[in-house]
């Protein structure tokens, strides 16, 4: 039984919460910082630590904690939109595969893993009507829930890493017109404007930091 005044475990999240709960949580990460999404979108925030500094791309913020060791993956149906492109090919540590992107047809959840020990699962693209720091009447109408729950981080960890490793693919009817299918070795970047399967998977991280 949870102690009184201790945070729930689970609680639900709209507005601008995704912005101040799951982007907040993702530029604090210590260890690794797994998304899927539908779509892929430059996402304006505060530099982490500096709070009234000016907002830049949350793609600088991914090259901090690449540099600071933080394994970054990143899910994605659709293809990365042109700034968020044109941003990761500037920055040449996320480039050689300090953020790992793979690309599935049939990724339509949306869901944030921190540090192992933490989740947002909801509506929320990776983009900036959706957990962006848009103003009311700017934003999409999103809902998720965030949780520290053992059992459900395992399970969307598990869901998540299956997806990634290609253990969905034999099934998929999609895999005849699949160009690169996730249960084959992804291809080596050959240039900056690769942005489908750089780098390969760095393994389940066993998930620490759970209190």
């Amino acid at each position: 039984m949870a102690n009184r005044g201790s945070p729930p475990a689970m609680r639900a999240v709209w507005g601008t919460e995704h912005y101040e709960l799951v982007v907040r949580r993702v530029l604090a990460a210590r260890t690794s910082v797994w998304i899927a999404t539908a779509n892929v979108k430059e996402l304006m925030v505060e530099p982490h630590g500096r709070p009234r500094a000016r907002y830049h791309s949350v793609l600088a913020e991914f090259d901090r904690l690449a540099r600071d060791g933080v394994e970054l993956r990143l899910l994605h149906a659709g293809l990365p939109s042109g700034p968020f492109r044109a941003q990761f090919d500037a920055l040449p540590r996320l480039v050689a595969g300090g953020l790992a992107l793979r690309q599935c047809a049939r990724v339509h959840m949306k869901t944030v893993v921190v540090d192992g020990s933490w989740a947002y699962v909801g509506s929320a693209n990776w983009t900036g009507a959706g957990l962006g720091a848009k103003a009311d009447g700017r934003r999409n109408f999103e809902l998720g829930f965030v949780t520290t729950q053992e059992g459900t981080l395992d399970a969307v960890q598990a869901h998540f890493d299956r997806i990634w490793r290609g253990g969905e693919c034999s099934d998929c009817r999609l895999r005849g017109s699949c160009e690169a299918p996730l249960d084959l070795p992804p291809p080596r970047a050959s240039g900056a404007t690769t942005v489908v399967a750089i780098g390969r998977p760095r393994g389940l991280k066993p998930a620490a930091r759970r209190a």
